[in-house]
């Protein structure tokens, strides 16, 4: 009878022990950035948990399929869903994981992903996404390199044109001396044999 109050003091300490390697699900569970095919979703963690990485349940509201996504070794408070169908409502859960197991889900959160005539219609005029911003930046990279490649090839050809103008102007000259020493050949009269003159001294 004596061992009671202590065996009872080592059942209150396992308990104690228990509860406590059992922490609280995720507060403030969140999805935003929806769009067609991807979401993210983010949370908060009570103070205090001694919290190692995340496992997160996605399933669709009218099917059974499931997917799990689980990370340690992490204390981040997001996680970038992906691959979603278009116009469907989803539930999300997210749980803890410490040291001592996993916590309870979080409530579940619903969210529907758009149409795509929806997202884009949803769309003003003026909005530019990153992506938009950066096939831009793209075009006009590749618009620079062929206008640089083409003047680089313009100024090889004004190049080349200017060094056999000097050589056909170079040449000139020559080609007209030659051209007046044939003619003034040719323009000498032949004498007949014996035609010649030679004066006696």
């Amino acid at each position: 009878m004596e061992d009671k109050p202590g065996s009872c003091a080592a059942g209150l300490l396992l308990l104690l022990g228990f509860l406590s390697s059992v922490h609280a699900a995720p507060l403030n569970v969140t999805i935003t950035d929806i769009e067609v095919n991807s979401a993210m979703v983010t949370w908060e963690i009570s103070e205090g948990d001694p919290v190692i990485g995340f496992a997160i349940t996605q399933q669709k509201k009218d099917a059974r399929m499931l997917r799990f996504i689980q990370e340690v070794n992490t204390t981040t408070r997001s996680c970038a869903l992906w691959d979603l169908d278009e116009d469907t409502e989803y539930f999300v859960h997210v749980q803890s994981i410490s040291m001592g197991g996993s916590s309870p889900p979080s409530e579940p959160v619903l969210f529907r992903t758009p149409k795509e005539s929806e997202k884009q219609a949803s769309k003003s005029p003026d909005e530019v996404t990153m992506e938009e911003v950066g096939q831009d930046a793209q075009l006009r990279a590749g618009e620079l390199i062929i206008i640089v490649v083409v003047l680089i090839m313009w100024a090889g050809v004004i190049v080349l044109f200017c060094r056999q103008y000097d050589i056909i102007k170079d040449n000139e000259p020559n080609n007209n001396k030659d051209k007046a020493k044939n003619s003034s050949e040719c323009s000498t009269p032949e004498h007949p044999r014996g035609g010649i003159l030679r004066s006696n001294v």
